[in-house]
């Protein structure tokens, strides 16, 4: 069920990547914190630390898979906020518009009752990644259920269920810059599954 890794093309020890303007993933980060991401990636070195880092991918592959995967850490962490109508992955989220996942919540007149209906979606580039950056963006949708602005409570929210979670976010965005960067993935790219073929 887990994927093996794939290699990104080897550059040679005098061979770097061309510079670029670094993505703005790392934005709000410690300016010479960003700069040494930046200087890994010109020199080929990030992709190789991140993949000794995050070795394979996950084995959630399907919309039912994602919805047991984030049911299992909302109902550990969270039980009486709510069930969760509908998890996926979505190709349309864009993560180059920083959009990596989302929540929405939706309120439906039902008799004399009003209903809310709560959906988590998150970017489909998540299925050929590490778990940890999968939990890490289940995470966040999950705490928004409880908390809707991204202040000190949904902070510590999303370290109660993933303690890890602030290391986790700064590999993904160093990783995201990586892949703008350079166009490759890191990660093997599984074929894609019937639901995310054009119509």
């Amino acid at each position: 069920m887990m994927a093996g890794r794939i290699l990104p093309p080897a550059l040679s020890k005098t061979e770097v990547m061309p510079p670029k303007t670094l993505p703005k993933y790392l934005t709000g980060y410690p300016p010479a914190l960003v700069k040494q991401v930046h200087q890994l990636i010109e020199q080929g070195r990030l992709a190789e630390m991140l993949l000794q880092k995050y070795p394979i991918t996950h084995g959630v592959r399907t919309d039912k898979a994602l919805y047991d995967y984030v049911s299992e850490i909302k109902n550990t962490y969270l039980r009486n906020v709510g069930q969760v109508s509908k998890v996926m992955f979505d190709s349309r989220l864009q993560v180059i518009q920083h959009a990596l996942g989302t929540h929405t919540s939706i309120s439906r007149v039902q008799g004399s009752k009003l209903q809310a209906k709560r959906e988590i979606r998150i970017a489909s580039i998540f299925r050929d990644m590490p778990i940890e950056f999968l939990r890490m963006i289940a995470v966040h949708e999950i705490a928004h259920m409880k908390e809707r602005a991204h202040d000190k409570a949904f902070y510590q929210l999303c370290r109660h269920m993933e303690p890890n979670y602030h290391q986790i976010e700064f590999d993904l965005r160093a990783c995201l810059s990586h892949m703008e960067i350079s166009g490759q993935p890191l990660w093997a790219v599984a074929a894609p599954l019937p639901q995310d073929l054009p119509d």
